[in-house]
């Protein structure tokens, strides 16, 4: 294993702004303090995130996951989280939904060391949660899960994103896809290809961020 390294120190006042921004119950805050405390232990010998966003962590990452909390909504148990990196947003929301009774939080990770990251801190949490180390092609490929909710967050242009979504859609299903300022240009190269319902919600964390909120999508034939 590679030596640890020296990392940024966490902006003392990030985390409050960032619980004030997306409030959650005292147990799941204690359960993102911990995986917080896992991240950066991993983060000094591995690559999870940006190393110049650890001063704000948690508004950067940790609210820009939890602001999806109310679009999930309350009846959702299965949800696919595809790209799942360094947890984000499918670690943090497992550790919003730890309570859900039946809720289970797939993620999709074909970086090994990212995948058991994800399985360590999952397990020392004892989070609802299931890794899959392996591409979201095949994962999607094989239909194995039929979710209520698939997110992605940092993860294509939205062209080839709605590839990833487009398996794991059903009529009751939707996809919460975290966006830049770029969204509607990439909404509309998206659409020469894929036939779009979709709404956007503006993001909590970011002026520029919208929430493309899919509840529709079929491929466009040549």
């Amino acid at each position: 294993m590679k030596p640890a390294r020296a990392l940024p120190a966490i902006d003392p006042a990030d985390r409050a702004a960032a619980l004030a921004l997306t409030p959650v119950s005292c147990e799941t805050a204690a359960r993102l303090d911990r995986f917080v405390a896992l991240l950066l232990e991993r983060q000094a010998v591995m690559n999870l995130m940006a190393a110049s966003t650890i001063p704000t962590l948690w508004t950067r990452h940790v609210a820009d996951s939890l602001q999806l909390l109310p679009l999930i909504g309350d009846e959702a148990r299965t949800i696919v989280d595809l790209g799942s990196g360094g947890g984000f947003p499918g670690l943090v929301l497992a550790c919003a939904l730890a309570d859900r009774p039946g809720a289970v939080v797939h993620l999709v990770e074909s970086t090994r060391k990212k995948a058991a990251f994800l399985q360590d801190a999952a397990t020392a949490l004892a989070l609802p949660v299931r890794v899959h180390s392996e591409r979201i092609e095949d994962f999607g490929r094989r239909r194995a899960v039929i979710p209520d909710i698939v997110t992605a967050r940092a993860l294509a242009p939205l062209p080839v994103l709605l590839g990833y979504v487009y398996p794991f859609l059903t009529k009751r299903g939707r996809a919460l896809l975290a966006k830049g300022q770029d969204v509607e240009a990439e909404l509309s190269e998206a659409s020469k290809s894929w036939k779009i319902k979709a709404d956007l919600v503006p993001s909590k964390t970011s002026p520029e961020g919208r929430i493309v909120v899919v509840h529709g999508l079929e491929a466009r034939t040549r």
